[in-house]
């Protein structure tokens, strides 16, 4: 099994993760209620909570946040006044980017989302613009620590139902279908292994390359600048930042 890489993707979120912590756990915690007002809070019945969950931990959200952001969204009128909304656009070199967000303010947020593209040469477009460009996949990420036997993991990948499985010098990289996600994060899990993250995410069909210094200083600041929206939860694009 083969597939390409994305921790160079991963890379620019885990390093902002480790600069604000508190950040995305607050983003998780909008996830959760969002999970729970649409499923209730038991995961057993609700695999949108039970994702959302698998993603908290892979982040190091304590267990005792998870379940004050669970009892907090089961509240009377928890997530009522919050909405999900995803924009999709194109950055510099027609870099096709979605945004994810959860926010009480739609046209605050839309104006936002919309300056930050404008600013650094991209451009927001209609629903469905370049959602045909991507997958919706389950990506869990183990580090390659030298400790772990290739061969092994990729046999408990495997067996646990994994669609694909791509080793790489820095991660295993695992692509499981959505509704199998759970199920392998829990039985990797359930095996001893640390998932440096897992999360359903959109992945490209193919990725875009590069080669104008000023396009990828563009689409850096880009997409930092989504980063930096306390409403964005997630931002899924094409570019390829292997350069």
């Amino acid at each position: 099994m083969s597939g390409h890489s994305k921790w160079a993707n991963i890379k620019r979120k885990k390093g902002a993760a480790d600069a604000a912590r508190a950040k995305i756990f607050t983003r998780i915690g909008k996830e959760i209620q969002i999970a729970v007002r649409d499923g209730g809070p038991n995961p057993d019945n609700n695999s949108k909570l039970k994702d959302v969950i698998a993603k908290a931990k892979a982040n190091n959200m304590p267990n005792d946040n998870i379940q004050r952001s669970i009892k907090k969204a089961s509240g009377e009128g928890g997530g009522d006044n919050i909405e999900e909304i995803r924009y999709e656009g194109y950055g510099p070199g027609g870099v096709a980017i979605m945004v994810d967000v959860v926010t009480d303010n739609r046209n605050r947020t839309a104006s936002e989302v919309r300056h930050v593209f404008d600013k650094h040469g991209g451009n927001l477009g209609n629903n469905g613009c370049v959602a045909f460009m991507f997958d919706r996949k389950g990506v869990i990420l183990i580090e390659n620590d030298g400790d772990i036997d290739e061969e092994t993991l990729m046999m408990d990948v495997l067996e646990a139902g994994a669609e694909d499985f791509n080793p790489t010098e820095e991660v295993f990289e695992i692509t499981t279908d959505p509704a199998a996600f759970s199920a392998v994060s829990e039985a990797l899990e359930g095996k001893g292994y640390v998932l440096a993250e897992a999360e359903i995410k959109m992945v490209p069909q193919t990725t875009t390359h590069l080669d104008d210094e000023k396009q990828i200083e563009q689409i850096g600041k880009l997409l930092d600048g989504l980063d930096e929206n306390d409403d964005v939860i997630d931002v899924f694009h094409s570019w390829d930042e292997e350069e």
